[in-house]
């Protein structure tokens, strides 16, 4: 059989023609120059595929492998000729992002390790985003770098779940060792105090009445004090009355004065309560909202900005979902992902 490189070159033409016109079949390899990844999300290695009188021959980074197998993995990443020579030469992809492995520090530690990984990256991604991306190149290498920045991220991530899983383990058991004795021991509590409700809301009513009654006798002792002190100082500025009735009367107002004075005390409040100094229980008022107008009520909260997030959120949530809803529009925004 005559084989061309016309497959290989036209795939480079016309990358997007592959397994389009360009069909692509398991047990035909096509000679040429292409690349493939090493293993998932591993480096990019070069691949080259000749014939030869025996059959069709293949080397994946330099090793003679074979070319059926390694084909499909291949097909529809081709390469120059140039490219593949200097990769294979040990240079790099024109696309990824500088190397930075052999320059890094070793050390045993995995945060440290991958935190100076990430620092040499930062220091070249930093320049590297100083310039517009106006090639292909450009915009292959910052997809690359930014694949190779996210797989820092979730092999921190990863790291961070191992270090960490041991203290969750050992929280979670500490937390199940003394749930049920912190939960049991407040709901019976909680119990307890409901059922003191009834009798302290009784004990507060019989108070309530009292402080009424005593509210009607303070007013009127006062008034009663106010008519003896008046007729005390009429009968002292009165000519021709006798001193020991002026005295009388002084003292008697001095009397209702005190008198009043106690009887305001009594209509201060007296806590109705339960138990003693460090185990009191008394009622309290708690206060919560009855809406009586939802929509009155979504009026005048609309401004806060707890709340426009809250329909910020369910907005998006619907716009994702494709619902219209009355008062949004979805707004579609293409970047980089």
């Amino acid at each position: 059989m005559m084989w061309s490189y016309d497959w290989w070159r036209e795939a480079l033409e016309s990358p997007h023609e592959i397994g389009r016109k360009l069909k692509i079949h398991e047990d035909e390899p096509q000679p040429g120059f292409y690349r493939k990844r090493a293993h998932k999300d591993g480096p990019w290695v070069p691949v080259a595929i000749w014939p030869t009188d025996a059959g069709m021959v293949a080397t994946v980074a330099n090793r003679r492998v074979d070319a059926n197998s390694t084909w499909t993995f291949c097909c529809e990443h081709p390469v120059s000729e140039e490219i593949y020579r200097a990769v294979a030469a040990g240079g790099q992809w024109p696309d990824d992002p500088p190397a930075i492995g052999h320059n890094l520090p070793k050390s045993d530690d995995p945060h440290e390790a991958l935190s100076a990984e990430f620092l040499a990256e930062t220091e070249l991604a930093v320049t590297f985003l100083r310039k517009p991306i106006q090639t292909k190149d450009d915009a292959d290498r910052a997809a690359v770098w930014s694949k190779r920045l996210a797989t820092i991220a979730k092999r921190a991530t990863d790291l961070h779940k191992v270090e960490k899983q041991p203290h969750l383990d050992a929280g979670r058991a500490v937390d199940d060792k003394w749930r049920g004795l912190k939960e049991d021991a407040d709901a019976l509590s909680k119990k307890l105090k409901r059922h003191l409700d009834d009798f302290l809301r009784e004990q507060d009513r019989i108070e309530q009445e009292r402080q009424r009654k005593a509210r009607e006798e303070a007013d009127k002792v006062r008034r009663e004090a106010e008519a003896a002190a008046l007729k005390a100082a009429e009968a002292a500025a009165a000519p021709g009355v006798a001193s020991n009735f002026a005295e009388e009367a002084a003292r008697e107002a001095d009397r209702l004065a005190e008198k009043a004075a106690d009887a305001q005390r009594d209509t201060e409040a007296r806590n109705s309560g339960a138990g003693r100094t460090g185990a009191k229980v008394s009622l309290r008022t708690f206060v919560t909202a009855e809406i009586t107008d939802y929509d009155a009520l979504v009026m005048a909260l609309k401004d806060r900005p707890e709340v426009r997030e809250v329909i910020q959120t369910l907005a998006n949530r619907a716009a994702k979902s494709g619902v219209q809803v009355p008062g949004m529009k979805a707004v579609e925004e293409r970047r980089a992902a």
